[in-house]
Protein backbone atom coordinates (compact mmCIF):
# COMPACT_ATOMS: atom_id res chain seq x y z
CA UNK A 1 0.00 0.00 0.00
CA UNK A 2 1.38 3.62 -0.83
CA UNK A 3 2.05 5.10 2.11
CA UNK A 4 0.03 8.97 1.56
CA UNK A 5 1.81 11.97 2.51
CA UNK A 6 1.99 13.76 6.26
CA UNK A 7 -0.64 16.48 5.74
CA UNK A 8 0.96 20.33 7.04
CA UNK A 9 -1.91 22.76 7.96
CA UNK A 10 -0.91 26.13 6.69
CA UNK A 11 -0.32 27.21 10.46
CA UNK A 12 2.75 25.46 10.73
CA UNK A 13 4.05 24.46 7.15
CA UNK A 14 6.61 27.48 6.95
CA UNK A 15 7.78 27.53 10.43
CA UNK A 16 8.67 23.63 9.97
CA UNK A 17 10.29 24.20 6.75
CA UNK A 18 12.43 26.83 8.17
CA UNK A 19 13.11 24.93 11.10
CA UNK A 20 14.24 22.07 8.68
CA UNK A 21 16.82 24.28 6.67
CA UNK A 22 18.15 25.42 9.46
CA UNK A 23 18.74 21.60 10.88
CA UNK A 24 20.54 20.84 7.22
CA UNK A 25 22.73 24.12 7.41
CA UNK A 26 24.06 23.15 11.05
CA UNK A 27 24.54 19.51 10.87
CA UNK A 28 28.06 18.82 9.93
CA UNK A 29 29.76 22.19 10.50
CA UNK A 30 31.78 20.61 14.29
CA UNK A 31 33.11 18.01 13.04
CA UNK A 32 34.31 19.52 9.60
CA UNK A 33 35.84 22.14 11.65
CA UNK A 34 37.65 19.46 14.31
CA UNK A 35 39.13 17.59 10.65
CA UNK A 36 40.84 20.37 9.57
CA UNK A 37 42.35 21.70 12.40
CA UNK A 38 43.38 18.41 14.09
CA UNK A 39 43.18 15.94 11.23
CA UNK A 40 41.55 12.20 11.45
CA UNK A 41 39.75 11.34 14.86
CA UNK A 42 42.30 8.51 14.89
CA UNK A 43 44.70 10.95 14.51
CA UNK A 44 43.51 13.44 17.03
CA UNK A 45 42.64 10.57 20.02
CA UNK A 46 46.36 9.39 19.85
CA UNK A 47 46.91 12.84 21.46
CA UNK A 48 45.22 11.95 24.30
CA UNK A 49 46.15 8.86 26.91
CA UNK A 50 44.11 6.65 27.48
CA UNK A 51 43.57 7.61 31.24
CA UNK A 52 42.75 10.65 30.85
CA UNK A 53 39.86 9.45 28.08
CA UNK A 54 38.22 8.00 31.20
CA UNK A 55 38.76 11.02 32.75
CA UNK A 56 37.16 13.40 30.16
CA UNK A 57 33.36 11.56 30.61
CA UNK A 58 33.75 11.99 34.29
CA UNK A 59 34.22 15.67 34.15
CA UNK A 60 31.59 15.75 31.59
CA UNK A 61 29.43 14.42 34.31
CA UNK A 62 30.03 16.40 36.92
CA UNK A 63 30.00 19.47 34.96
CA UNK A 64 26.54 18.65 33.66
CA UNK A 65 25.34 17.90 37.11
CA UNK A 66 26.70 21.60 38.26
CA UNK A 67 25.79 23.16 35.38
CA UNK A 68 21.93 21.65 35.33
CA UNK A 69 21.85 23.11 39.77
CA UNK A 70 23.06 26.26 38.56
CA UNK A 71 20.87 26.69 35.83
CA UNK A 72 17.71 26.20 38.62
CA UNK A 73 18.92 30.12 40.05
CA UNK A 74 16.44 31.16 36.57
CA UNK A 75 16.78 34.80 36.40
CA UNK A 76 19.67 35.74 38.34
CA UNK A 77 22.49 33.98 35.64
CA UNK A 78 23.59 36.83 33.08
CA UNK A 79 21.43 37.16 30.12
CA UNK A 80 24.78 37.27 27.67
CA UNK A 81 22.68 37.49 24.10
CA UNK A 82 24.52 35.61 21.02
CA UNK A 83 27.76 38.12 21.01
CA UNK A 84 28.38 37.83 24.40
CA UNK A 85 28.11 33.52 24.88
CA UNK A 86 30.64 33.59 21.60
CA UNK A 87 33.05 36.17 23.04
CA UNK A 88 32.57 33.74 26.41
CA UNK A 89 32.94 30.42 24.24
CA UNK A 90 36.33 31.65 22.23
CA UNK A 91 37.77 33.08 25.51
CA UNK A 92 37.41 29.76 27.55
CA UNK A 93 38.55 27.99 24.61
CA UNK A 94 41.76 30.53 23.97
CA UNK A 95 42.64 29.75 27.65
CA UNK A 96 42.20 26.00 27.99
CA UNK A 97 44.08 25.63 24.88
CA UNK A 98 46.90 27.62 25.66
CA UNK A 99 48.60 25.23 28.13
CA UNK A 100 47.44 21.96 26.08
CA UNK A 101 45.60 18.95 27.75
CA UNK A 102 45.98 19.80 31.37
CA UNK A 103 44.41 23.63 31.02
CA UNK A 104 41.75 21.86 27.90
CA UNK A 105 40.70 19.81 30.68
CA UNK A 106 40.16 21.49 33.26
CA UNK A 107 38.36 24.12 30.81
CA UNK A 108 35.57 21.85 29.98
CA UNK A 109 33.34 22.64 32.74
CA UNK A 110 33.07 26.68 31.92
CA UNK A 111 32.36 25.53 28.10
CA UNK A 112 29.66 23.27 28.83
CA UNK A 113 28.32 25.86 31.29
CA UNK A 114 29.02 28.51 28.54
CA UNK A 115 26.91 26.61 25.57
CA UNK A 116 24.11 25.19 28.49
CA UNK A 117 23.73 28.46 29.64
CA UNK A 118 23.27 29.60 25.38
CA UNK A 119 20.73 26.97 24.99
CA UNK A 120 18.23 28.03 28.00
CA UNK A 121 17.90 31.04 26.43
CA UNK A 122 16.77 29.02 23.27
CA UNK A 123 14.21 27.86 25.49
CA UNK A 124 13.06 31.41 26.73
CA UNK A 125 13.28 32.45 23.12
CA UNK A 126 10.58 29.81 22.83
CA UNK A 127 8.43 30.62 25.56
CA UNK A 128 9.29 27.79 27.98
CA UNK A 129 10.67 29.02 31.45
CA UNK A 130 14.20 27.41 31.78
CA UNK A 131 13.80 26.87 35.73
CA UNK A 132 10.99 24.48 35.07
CA UNK A 133 12.75 21.13 36.05
CA UNK A 134 11.69 19.47 32.93
CA UNK A 135 12.75 22.02 30.30
CA UNK A 136 16.11 22.06 32.97
CA UNK A 137 16.48 18.30 31.58
CA UNK A 138 15.67 18.65 27.94
CA UNK A 139 18.47 21.41 28.21
CA UNK A 140 20.35 18.81 29.59
CA UNK A 141 19.21 16.38 26.81
CA UNK A 142 20.11 18.60 23.94
CA UNK A 143 23.78 18.09 24.63
CA UNK A 144 23.59 14.32 23.65
CA UNK A 145 21.49 15.12 19.92
CA UNK A 146 23.20 14.64 16.96
CA UNK A 147 19.96 15.14 15.20
CA UNK A 148 16.68 16.86 16.41
CA UNK A 149 15.76 13.74 14.67
CA UNK A 150 17.30 10.84 17.11
CA UNK A 151 14.78 7.97 18.16
CA UNK A 152 16.01 9.54 21.79
CA UNK A 153 15.25 13.21 21.40
CA UNK A 154 12.54 13.89 23.71
CA UNK A 155 10.55 15.53 21.01
CA UNK A 156 7.72 13.63 21.53
CA UNK A 157 4.46 13.34 23.28
CA UNK A 158 6.42 11.16 26.48
CA UNK A 159 8.24 14.63 26.88
CA UNK A 160 5.26 16.47 27.28
CA UNK A 161 4.17 14.19 29.49
CA UNK A 162 6.67 14.13 31.33
CA UNK A 163 6.68 17.60 32.10
CA UNK A 164 4.66 16.79 35.19
CA UNK A 165 6.51 13.66 36.48
CA UNK A 166 10.22 14.48 36.41
CA UNK A 167 12.47 13.23 39.17
CA UNK A 168 15.53 14.02 40.49
CA UNK A 169 16.47 10.24 39.80
CA UNK A 170 15.20 10.90 35.94
CA UNK A 171 17.50 13.95 35.35
CA UNK A 172 20.53 11.51 36.41
CA UNK A 173 19.80 8.98 34.17
CA UNK A 174 19.40 11.96 31.53
CA UNK A 175 23.33 13.04 32.35
CA UNK A 176 24.44 9.89 32.57
CA UNK A 177 23.04 8.93 29.22
CA UNK A 178 23.97 12.33 27.23
CA UNK A 179 28.01 12.40 28.85
CA UNK A 180 28.79 9.63 27.53
CA UNK A 181 28.25 10.66 24.19
CA UNK A 182 29.02 14.63 24.85
CA UNK A 183 32.72 13.28 26.15
CA UNK A 184 32.99 11.54 23.12
CA UNK A 185 32.50 15.07 21.35
CA UNK A 186 34.38 17.20 23.74
CA UNK A 187 37.40 14.63 23.22
CA UNK A 188 38.08 15.56 19.71
CA UNK A 189 37.91 19.22 20.79
CA UNK A 190 40.39 18.51 23.36
CA UNK A 191 43.13 16.43 21.26
CA UNK A 192 42.85 19.62 18.97
CA UNK A 193 43.48 21.72 21.86
CA UNK A 194 46.70 19.29 23.00
CA UNK A 195 49.60 21.55 21.00
CA UNK A 196 49.70 24.05 23.71
CA UNK A 197 49.66 28.02 21.94
CA UNK A 198 48.23 26.58 18.36
CA UNK A 199 45.91 25.03 20.88
CA UNK A 200 44.64 28.07 21.87
CA UNK A 201 43.30 28.98 18.33
CA UNK A 202 42.23 25.28 18.08
CA UNK A 203 40.28 25.98 21.07
CA UNK A 204 38.81 29.20 20.48
CA UNK A 205 37.43 28.38 17.08
CA UNK A 206 36.56 25.15 18.30
CA UNK A 207 34.24 26.58 21.18
CA UNK A 208 32.65 28.83 18.96
CA UNK A 209 31.65 25.65 16.43
CA UNK A 210 30.07 23.91 19.48
CA UNK A 211 28.15 26.77 20.64
CA UNK A 212 26.92 27.79 17.49
CA UNK A 213 25.86 23.80 16.56
CA UNK A 214 24.23 23.21 19.76
CA UNK A 215 22.46 26.64 20.12
CA UNK A 216 21.17 26.16 16.74
CA UNK A 217 19.48 22.27 17.64
CA UNK A 218 18.36 23.79 20.84
CA UNK A 219 16.20 26.70 18.62
CA UNK A 220 15.31 23.47 16.42
CA UNK A 221 13.88 21.23 19.23
CA UNK A 222 12.27 23.80 21.50
CA UNK A 223 10.30 25.69 18.15
CA UNK A 224 8.91 21.90 17.66
CA UNK A 225 8.33 21.16 20.82
CA UNK A 226 6.29 24.41 21.31
CA UNK A 227 4.71 23.63 17.51
CA UNK A 228 3.87 20.36 19.25
CA UNK A 229 2.33 21.75 22.23
CA UNK A 230 -0.18 23.86 19.62
CA UNK A 231 -1.03 21.33 17.07
CA UNK A 232 0.08 17.90 18.66
CA UNK A 233 3.63 16.12 18.90
CA UNK A 234 2.78 13.10 15.69
CA UNK A 235 2.39 15.61 12.89
CA UNK A 236 4.75 18.04 14.02
CA UNK A 237 7.79 15.28 13.70
CA UNK A 238 6.24 13.43 11.13
CA UNK A 239 6.52 17.30 9.03
CA UNK A 240 9.48 18.11 10.39
CA UNK A 241 11.34 14.46 9.12
CA UNK A 242 9.73 15.15 5.60
CA UNK A 243 11.01 18.44 5.11
CA UNK A 244 14.67 17.94 6.98
CA UNK A 245 14.98 14.83 4.75
CA UNK A 246 17.78 15.93 1.94
CA UNK A 247 16.68 16.45 -1.45
CA UNK A 248 17.50 13.36 -3.79
CA UNK A 249 19.44 14.03 -7.14
CA UNK A 250 17.80 12.20 -9.88
CA UNK A 251 20.08 11.19 -12.76
CA UNK A 252 18.32 11.48 -16.23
Amino acid sequence: MTQLPVPITPDFRPEVDALARRYRQANGPVMALVNKLGGSLEKQMAFIPEATRGQIERVVERALTLSYAMAGQGDRLPKTGDRGAMMAAMATGAAGGAGGLPTALAELPLTITVILHAIRQAAVEAGFDPAEPAIRAECIRIFGAGSPMAADDGINTSFLSARLTLTGTAVQKVIATVAPKLAASLGQKLAAQAVPVLGAFAGAGLNAAFLTYYRDIARIRFALLRLAETHGAEPVIAAFRAAAEAPRVTKV
